[in-house]
């Protein structure tokens, strides 16, 4: 499938404009597609946000986190796409999600004007964590979804940017995989559509052949490529994300390839889109 033109894209962009304008958008990005150009990210989200979208990112950053565990001589473990995350590791995953990340997300949203705010899932109990597994250590899955602070921020025009550190009653904090916070947060703010931004191009039905790219598919079809083992290891979180925001209330959710430039837009406003669609 070919880009389309420029021309294309600004004839086919006006009815979607018009269509999603007051909707809610979430957006994951970070890890596998976030480079160290953060440019067209930064643009794609806010002209969403110009023309009355209201965006929320969401990000991650394994493999930031890996690296500095690397230099610090830490070694990482995996379990089903999740992260062994013991009291040492959590320090650093803190430090690299609050303190790197995330701040380098808001700087490059707010070259373009005084739009992105910077919050962690512990800020206001927004992701309330309950622990996954004992083998997996201080991991969490999200038992609650508290979206005051994101409805304060989308309230005041502004594009909340958050990291997927959660807190359970007792104050501990969670290392939570950020595909399913932002599966998730999408759900509880009854959002029009989830997009993941990943290293592919979306769900492909052999994953050795790009030509097998999915363009639209439901959920419950999808649900069955993770069971017969289409879907694995670190797009399970995902692609089981997709399924249950879907499932959930959310409108749309979408897999697509953040490596390339303004594929947020082409995937939410052109006919053809870019991705993967994923459907009630």
């Amino acid at each position: 499938m070919t880009a389309p033109s420029r021309e294309q894209v600004l004839v086919e962009a006006l009815p979607y404009i018009r269509r999603f304008r007051g909707s809610t958008v979430v957006v994951k990005y970070g890890g596998n597609a976030m480079s160290d150009d953060l440019t067209s990210f930064a643009e794609d989200v806010v002209l969403l946000h110009a023309v009355g979208i209201k965006v929320v990112v969401v990000h991650g950053g394994g493999p930031q986190i890996g690296a500095l565990l690397q230099r610090l001589g830490m070694e990482s473990h995996f379990v089903d796409g999740l992260r062994v995350t013991d009291a040492d590791t959590l320090d650093v995953v803190r430090m690299v999600l609050v303190g790197k990340v995330n701040r380098d997300i808001v700087a490059a949203l707010n070259v373009h004007g005084p739009v992105a705010v910077g919050v962690s899932g512990e800020d206001a109990n927004l992701l309330q964590a309950s622990p996954t597994d004992p083998k997996l250590g201080y991991v969490g899955d999200v038992s609650e979804v508290h979206t005051g602070v994101l409805d304060r921020l989308l309230a005041q025009d502004l594009v909340p940017v958050v990291a997927t550190i959660g807190v359970d009653e007792d104050g501990q904090s969670y290392n939570i995989n950020a595909d399913t916070a932002a599966g998730a947060i999408a759900e509880a703010l009854h959002a029009t559509k989830l997009v993941y931004l990943t290293d592919i191009e979306g769900i492909r039905r052999d994953v050795a052949d790009p030509s097998s790219l999915i363009s639209t598919i439901a959920a419950d079809e999808l649900q069955s490529l993770i069971a017969d083992g289409t879907v694995s290891a670190g797009m399970i979180p995902k692609v089981a994300s997709c399924v249950a925001a879907v499932k959930g209330g959310v409108h749309k959710a979408h897999i697509l390839d953040g490596r390339v430039d303004h594929a947020l837009l082409l995937e939410l406003f052109t006919d053809s889109g870019v991705g993967t669609m994923v459907t009630p």
